[in-house]
């Protein structure tokens, strides 16, 4: 019998090519693990509490407070220097609200963009509301070394450097950047990022509060 080699393939003599063998592939199951696997990885390196978009989100932040710190200072120049207070406030919606919407209509500005807190109604006092900052109540203006405000922090308790201020685990509460740290606001305006154990001495004077927000 005579073979014939053509194209690849191997025939007899009047005979037909046969098909090429199938070589190896994917099948269904591994295409799954593959996609799942790829899902992972794409959450991990981008979804909400991962490092990248959190650190996106800590610019977007200072953002917010450089823009409430505009507020403010406008708030400041009506009454003689002095920022919101409530003698009775327990927490910082109290004496922020009292900036909108005379001073400011953009409520946006009061909801960390890391943080999973619900929209507030433009240009409506948020006073019964919850937003995403602690605010140092009884500062003034003016000081590169005083606090005016920042991220929701663990606890309303005094702080030094190396003491827990943010989450360090991504559970609340002070978790508004999930395990990545916070920024904090000055009363000179500049803003510092730090992570969860405090980076910086913070100075705070006498007759100051620290009121974090709602939980």
């Amino acid at each position: 019998m005579t073979v014939f080699r053509q194209s690849g393939c191997v025939r007899a003599k009047g005979g037909r090519c046969g098909a090429p063998s199938a070589g190896p592939g994917f099948s269904l199951v591994e295409l799954i693990i593959v996609l799942a696997l790829m899902i992972i990885l794409t959450v991990m390196m981008w979804g909400f509490t991962s490092e990248s978009h959190q650190h996106a989100a800590q610019r977007a932040c200072r953002q917010n407070l450089e823009k409430i710190y505009v507020a403010l200072q406008i708030y400041a120049n009506d009454f003689d220097g002095k920022l919101p207070g409530n003698t009775n406030a327990t927490r910082s919606e109290e004496p922020l609200s009292r900036l909108v919407p005379r001073y400011t209509a953009d409520t946006s500005i009061f909801i960390c963009p890391g943080s999973k807190d619900s929209p507030l109604p433009s240009g409506v006092s948020f006073a019964n509301r919850k937003i995403s900052y602690a605010y140092y109540m009884g500062q003034r203006l003016g000081d590169a070394q005083q606090p005016l405000m920042s991220d929701w922090q663990v606890n309303t308790l005094p702080k030094k450097a190396g003491d827990l201020v943010f989450s360090a685990t991504g559970k609340p509460p002070g978790n508004n950047h999930y395990k990545y740290g916070g920024n904090f606001l000055f009363c000179d305006g500049h803003t510092e990022l730090t992570p969860p154990q405090l980076a910086f001495s913070l100075m705070t004077t006498s007759g100051v509060v620290l009121l974090n927000p709602k939980p």
